[in-house]
């Protein structure tokens, strides 16, 4: 039987490909669990800006620019498995990066069981909906994990917790002030302009994330539910808490 991160990895479709991370609520820390727990080879990029990262991730890290980035990525797979990469910046304490067409030769040399990439920023907060711009999700995305955060339900729609906040309220029918429900982190996850946005081909995976309590267990199983009556672009709605020692919490199925 497997166990409770094999089940996570199988419910994210996030063994193997071009594993894109967007939305809000916890991308960076999901996607830093999922290669840590990951029994392969993998890559941790992005294809828009990233944090430093952290300094307890187990991987070598490479920053280069273009093509000495793939060079020097296929010498340094020889001696690890596990290898988070990016591009320089002229801003402080972030990370450029990848083009799409980088990213696709990357995955083309087949260098890692699978490619973890976030694709889009939030500005640590717990809900976005994309600017037109965003997300950066490259044609070679194979899953696209999209994200919320439980703990914005019963919270008021203020730039303190939502990025983008004129976006979300017209997407969701809410005046800025307004209390947060269910409903509308359903809209979010199931919009065209939201959750979906930009996916193109690729296996969608809503993750409802931070669903540390029973309460949030509850009001995160209601979202998904409505989330899948208003989209038939995915079949299941992932509620986990990723920094927790089990981070699985519920697999909602249509």
């Amino acid at each position: 039987m497997p166990d409770a991160i094999d089940q996570l990895l199988d419910a994210l479709c996030a063994r193997q490909g071009v594993v894109c991370f967007v939305g809000a609520g916890g991308k960076k820390s999901s996607l830093y669990r999922l290669a840590q727990e990951h029994s392969g080879t993998v890559g941790i990029t992005a294809t828009s800006h990233i944090p430093y990262f952290p300094k307890n991730l187990e991987a070598a890290q490479l920053i280069a620019s273009g093509n000495d980035l793939l060079e020097r990525l296929s010498d340094l797979r020889k001696t690890g498995d596990k290898i988070a990469f990016a591009h320089p910046s002229d801003k402080h304490g972030r990370y450029s990066g990848l083009s799409h067409a980088l990213l696709q030769r990357v995955k083309q040399e087949r260098l890692f069981d699978v490619l973890l990439v976030k694709a889009d920023g939030a500005r640590m907060r717990l809900l976005k909906a994309p600017a037109e711009h965003e997300p950066q999700i490259p044609a070679c995305a194979d899953t696209v994990i999209t994200l919320a955060s439980a703990q914005a339900i019963g919270q008021p729609l203020t730039d303190r917790v939502v990025h983008r906040v004129e976006r979300v309220a017209a997407l969701c029918g809410l005046n800025e002030g307004d209390t947060l429900k269910p409903e509308h982190v359903a809209a979010l996850i199931a919009s065209p302009s939201g959750g979906v946005s930009g996916v193109g081909d690729a296996t969608v995976v809503p993750l409802i994330n931070m669903v540390d309590d029973d309460e949030r267990r509850r009001l995160a199983h209601e979202a998904a539910r409505i989330a899948l009556e208003r989209s038939d672009r995915f079949n299941t709605v992932v509620l986990a808490c990723m920094n927790a020692d089990n981070p699985l919490i519920d697999v909602i199925v249509r």
